[in-house]
Parts: C-alpha cells; structure tokens; sequence
C-alpha cells in the first residue's frame, strides 16, 4: 500500500478474529496499521496486536534497513496498537517513546514491569521534527480513549487519525466504506460525539490530502465525502429519510404486522428496510437504526416488559446516544399489553426524539382494526 515516498505502511490484516473488541463480528477481518516515516529521523506510528509483532517487526525492520529508529509515536494504547510495545524495545531499545501524560501512565499499567530509557512527553500543538517532516500532536480525548492523540504530517499533508476514520474489514475489503466504517464508529465512538465534534473542528484548521487510520484503508479521495460523514455520525444527524423497522416476534404475529408495515410503506416508495432481532448482528441493526431518520420497533410483551432482543437492541442505543429522530411502537399483548410504555420509558433520557402518540396495539394477532392502524402508521411515516 503506498503512502507517499518517505511514509511506509507495516501493517498487518487479522483474518482469524471472529470478534472485534470481544462483540463486533468481523468476517472480512480487521487491519491493525502502522506507518514509517523515513526522514533524517525515523519514526514508527503505532505497534499492533501481539499476535502479530513478529510479522509487524519484520516489515518495520525492513523498511528500516541498517538504519537507527529515532521514535515510536504511541496515538493510542488500546491493546491492538499498543501491546507489541515491549516487544518493540527489545530490539529497539534506545528509540525515544513519544506520548502524552496519559500514555505513559497506560504504558505503566499495561506494563508494570517496563523500562523505558527514552521518553518524549507532548503537549496539545508540540511539534517533533524529523527533517522535512514536521509532526503536530492533536490532541483526540475520548475518541475514544482519554490518551488519545492524533498526529499531523505537514510535508505530505497526512492525518494520522488513529481510530477516527477506521473501519473494520482489510483494506482490500471489497465491502463499501460508508456501511462498515459507521457500524465500526457507532459501535465504539458512538457516545462520544461532542469529543469527535471538537477533534472535527481541530482537523479543519489543516491541510489534509490523506487520512491513515489504525484500521481500514488509508483515505486519499473525496475526503469531503468521509468528513461530512463523520460529522453526521458525531452530531447525531440522519443520513437518509427513510424508516428502520426492527422487531421481535415469539409466534410470528409481531412480525406479520412488522411485515405489513414494511409492505405499506415500499409502496409509497419510502426508503425503508426491516431487521429481525433475533437473528441479526445487534451491530449492524444499531448502525442502520443510526443511519436512518425514522425508527419503528415492534415487539410482545414480555413477562411485563419487552422481548429480550429488543430491550438489547434500545439499550444499545441509549447508550451511544441516539437522538434527532423520529420513533414508533408496535406492541403486542395476549392480555395485558406494556411493551410500548416500557419502551417509551427506556428512552426517557434521549434528547430531541420525536415519539409518536399512535402505537399500534395488537391483540394476539393482526385483526381488522390492529390492520388499519397499521395503515395510519404507515401514512404518517410517508
């Protein structure tokens, strides 16, 4: 993969991982990136897993050659870029560890037991020359670590972004950047988009033709594209004017009225796609509810509360913050129906949700009237 002359990518792609951070599937994998940057000082940005730093170390040995590494930038200590560390400075023992405050009180507590003989601690705005490449560290709390820095490479105009901008898949992935990119930030930056929103206004003031994130693709075309992204993502603002439905259902009931609602609104070509619970990837379906202005849930009651899945499922998105949209319920009860008033009261804290006041309100099965609530549902969705 190139980046430019003098920067060189050592990263290495996980296609045995199953899940990401213990709970995102992955089945395209996952990069852990790293960078070189050859100048009259050299420089590492970032280790990886320590599954993979003797593959990491040989790439970055080659790239090195006889030559002397200066300094190991340390964006993140998030284990898969952070836990090859102490390997690293078995070989490269005289390297000067740069990081923030944060980080070295990281480094103390993922590795009790390391000396470091050389350390560079950065402020906001520092600035470390290698030659004819200046770096400026940006400071990135809680996006999504408190540690966080990115790092700013004013000759080749290079963001390295660590997490921001990541994606889960290998840069080759075939898949497109925009669905696995969010699924990735929604899953894990998810609630912290006042801290992207400040890093975003940070990035504004450069100049930036790439954009190297710890993991995915390096980024060098239509960057407006990716950045009008992240702000919608981080501000909590839809990308498309249409409705998510998402159920659960025990006997199908729940469904086929799930179903008819779907039905309606494709024919009033409304953009609009429906989620099984049960059987999805949560993360995906919490990313697609994200992606979408207008959200449906339907469920039965459940031992006087909501399906299992779906309790999941909202408090899943509670948790990132979902706000700025528009929600309806579809409840289902054989005799005593709460699931619409237990899911209302789970998103007592959300901010500017727009809850609408007709729930439709199955008994058992979809009947005549149950129907033709439906229909009115699917009007005022349109």
């Amino acid at each position: 993969m190139f980046i430019s002359e003098d920067v060189k990518y050592v990263g290495v792609n996980d296609t045995t991982i199953d899940l990401f951070e213990g709970q995102y599937k992955v089945p395209d994998g996952i990069s852990y990136n790293s960078y070189v940057i050859l100048d009259e000082k050299t420089a590492v940005m970032d280790t990886v897993d320590i599954n993979f730093s003797a593959i990491w170390l040989e790439k970055v040995k080659t790239e090195l050659g006889d030559r002397k590494l200066d300094y190991l930038v340390v964006q993140h200590m998030e284990p898969d870029h952070s836990a090859s560390i102490a390997e690293f400075l078995k070989f490269y023992p005289d390297t000067t560890v740069v990081g923030n405050a944060k980080t070295f009180t990281m480094i103390k507590g993922f590795f009790p037991d390391l000396t470091i003989t050389n350390t560079l601690t950065v402020k906001e705005g520092d600035t470390l020359t290698l030659g004819s490449h200046v770096l400026t560290f940006v400071f990135a709390p809680m996006v999504h670590w408190p540690e966080v820095m990115v790092t700013y490479d004013a000759k080749d105009k290079i963001l390295f972004s660590a997490d921001g901008f990541g994606r889960f898949g290998t840069p080759d992935s075939e898949q497109a950047w925009d669905d696995e990119a969010r699924r990735y930030y929604i899953g894990i930056v998810g609630k912290y988009g006042a801290q992207v929103q400040a890093l975003l206004k940070k990035a504004a003031a450069l100049d930036i033709e790439k954009i190297c994130a710890l993991h995915g693709p390096v980024l060098s075309e239509n960057l407006a594209h990716y950045l009008d992204l992240y702000n919608k993502w981080s501000s909590y603002v839809p990308e498309k004017d249409g409705v998510m439905i998402a159920y659960a259902s025990i006997y199908g009931n729940t469904k086929k009225a799930a179903e008819l609602l779907y039905d309606k609104l494709k024919a009033k070509n409304v953009d609009v796609i429906i989620t099984d619970l049960a059987r999805c990837d949560v993360s995906k379906a919490i990313s697609d509810a994200f992606a979408y202005g207008k959200l449906v849930l339907a469920t039965p009651t459940y031992n006087a509360d909501v399906f299992p899945f779906m309790r999941t499922f909202i408090e899943g998105l509670t948790e990132r913050n979902y706000q700025k949209r528009t929600v309806a319920f579809i409840e289902n009860g054989a005799w005593a129906p709460m699931a619409a008033k237990v899911m209302a009261g789970m998103f007592e804290k959300s901010k500017e949700l727009n809850i609408l006041d007709k729930t439709v309100k199955i008994t058992c099965a979809l009947n005549d009237a149950s129907a033709a609530q439906v229909d009115e549902l699917a009007d005022e969705l349109a």
